[in-house]
């Protein structure tokens, strides 16, 4: 975790502090319910949570000191508090292993992580469809392998980009119900020393579903989803940032992050405004994706369990989250304030001379008649020209003085497919089909 990427809401849920607190919950909580079934005093349960209401502080490095010696975390934890609550502590983690403990602590770690994943989506879907309304009509080249190829819009643009982060919240959404399962199943899974009502009462209580059967440990299929989602939605994020990084090119210049008052581009150049902020996100989307092939690693343990996961976890479990959180509020902010530039838009599309409408005149000429083949030879020899006159030629002059192509089209019916707003006939279809909710 780097704290120059990180927001305080995230960075909270992986802190020691509360790694512990949640430990604690949910030991308090599994005594509580053994209480209830007569196997320890239920004052055991009422110690523990009288203790917690009084003094919910966790000293960490006392904890820390305990681990020193006796090498396990949850030991040094059980140790401390027990040092700490008195002798009903002794009937905490009755029945369980270890496991139970990190695991379920792990799951209502990156339960409430997506949870604010989803939040920063919701957000960013907003400012998306803000935006897209404002340029649903705002003519703008659409581009593919780099090369001019039919208007589009530059909301059209946004509402793709508004699509798919649709997606990606219903994969996380899914992915968040996946990881968020609890096990109190004691040691290699078969709940020999402990009920399983245990395990339902500590879900319950966390807000999580129980496993129907862990092995010791909850399997990693569901975390290696769960890091794989968010790779996704980091190459969503890096798909618009690439987008935006593109169009404030300087021979482009469409579009460019907000340039704030006082900000520097260049040590050494004045006059420069670079996209700093969506190279940016490109990179931190490298580093969230960098989390998926270890969790997907992680699904393959011996038997029923070993630890080969645990130190794995421990990385990319907040460096992921903490990351994304940050990248999507980033992008966020990149939208909301984005520069747009309509009149540029229009120069550029208007720079090849009429290029853009080539495809409208070979339809024409089919329908008139004329072969595919020779249709296509007829508008390309003529679109070359324009082509290799940087745009200084005309399509539609060059098309209009054709004999071969006059055959077939009069100058008006020429002139008709040069017409712009016949591309965008469609956007209320598409903006209908995208923000139908």
């Amino acid at each position: 975790m780097v704290p120059r990427y990180s927001r305080p809401a995230m960075t909270a849920i992986w802190s020691p502090e509360t790694r512990f607190g949640i430990w604690f919950e949910i030991e308090a909580h599994a005594t509580q319910k053994l209480g209830e079934l007569g196997v320890v005093p239920e004052s055991a349960a009422k110690a523990l949570w009288d203790w917690w209401a009084t003094n919910p502080t966790i000293d960490v490095a006392a904890i820390d000191a305990i681990e020193a010696v006796t090498k396990h975390d949850v030991i040094a934890f059980l140790t401390w508090v027990a040092e700490n609550v008195g002798d009903e502590a002794r009937f905490m983690h009755q029945g369980m292993t270890s496991s139970d403990v990190l695991d379920t602590c792990l799951a209502v770690q990156l339960t409430r992580a997506a949870d604010i994943l989803l939040e920063d989506l919701d957000q960013l879907l907003a400012v998306l469809k803000r935006r897209a309304y404002e340029h649903k009509l705002t003519p703008t080249i659409g581009r593919s392998h780099g090369i001019h190829a039919e208007p589009v819009t530059f909301g059209l643009k946004l509402a793709e980009a508004y699509a798919e982060f649709s997606r990606c919240k219903t994969r996380l959404i899914a992915a968040r119900a996946d990881i968020a399962t609890c096990a109190i199943s004691g040691a290699v899974g078969t709940f020999a020393n402990i009920d399983p009502r245990v395990e339902q009462h500590v879900a319950d209580k966390l807000g999580l579903t129980v496993e129907p059967v862990s092995t010791q440990v909850i399997p990693r299929d569901r975390h290696a989803m769960f890091f794989a989602t968010l790779g996704v939605i980091a190459s969503s994020i890096e798909r618009l940032a690439v987008e935006v990084r593109h169009l404030q090119r300087t021979e482009v210049l469409e579009a460019e992050e907000y340039f704030s008052p006082g900000q520097k581009g260049s040590s050494a150049m004045p006059h420069k405004r670079n996209p700093v902020l969506t190279e940016n996100l490109t990179g931190l989307a490298r580093m969230v994706r960098a989390a998926v092939i270890p969790a997907m690693e992680n699904v393959a343990l011996w038997h029923e369990r070993d630890i080969s996961h645990s130190s794995v976890e421990r990385y990319i479990g907040p460096d992921a989250t903490i990351t994304l959180d940050f990248a999507l509020a980033r992008l966020t902010g990149v939208i909301d304030k984005l520069l747009v530039y309509p009149e540029r838009m229009q120069k550029n599309l208007d720079r090849m001379g009429g290029l853009v409408h080539s495809q409208r005149v070979l339809l024409a000429l089919t329908q008139a008649g004329v072969s595919r083949e020779d249709s296509y030879r007829l508008v390309q020899r003529n679109a070359m020209k324009v082509w290799e006159s940087d745009g200084e030629l005309s399509l539609l002059e060059l098309l209009k003085a054709d004999d071969e192509v006059t055959a077939a089209l009069s100058p008006q019916q020429i002139e008709e497919k040069f017409d712009l707003d016949y591309h965008f006939k469609a956007v209320d279809t598409i903006f209908e089909r995208v923000f139908a909710d």
